[in-house]
């Protein structure tokens, strides 16, 4: 009786090679949540549905590194390089270090950027406080 030999492969290469395929749309959404400890680019097509995402964490970036505005270029680059299309929305939500390199990354690929909105969310008047420490 022969035992069938498994082939063990790392699950990260497995996941990089399902992502080569570059995706064609004419138009789409990109998404770039700019935390403070992270960056997360996701590109969407215009109804909604992910094409495409990467973070600082994804591209290797770990600890306070993940932070830096040079890890949200490289996540954006990442984001967009398995998609080809002309004109693009951006969406910043955020307060951290990686919104404008992440913008800039974007416009350095040569999609033509037609709207950049900020959609941090603001709270109008917030939570209630806690109540007053007594001691």
């Amino acid at each position: 009786m022969v035992k069938a030999i498994l082939k063990f492969r790392s699950r990260r290469n497995r996941r990089i090679g399902s992502r080569k395929r570059t995706r064609r749309i004419p138009k789409g959404v990109i998404h770039v949540q700019a935390g403070f400890n992270n960056t997360i680019v996701t590109v969407t097509d215009v109804r909604g549905r992910v094409v495409s995402s990467s973070s600082a964490g994804n591209c290797g970036f770990r600890g306070t590194r993940k932070g830096t505005p040079f890890a949200a270029e490289t996540a954006a680059v990442n984001a967009i390089r398995t998609v080809v299309m002309q004109r693009a929305e951006v969406l910043i939500k955020g307060a951290g270090l990686g919104r404008d390199a992440a913008l800039r990354a974007i416009r350095k690929s040569g999609i033509r950027v037609t709207l950049v909105r900020d959609v941090t969310p603001l709270p109008h008047n917030g939570c209630r406080p806690p109540k007053k420490r007594r001691v």
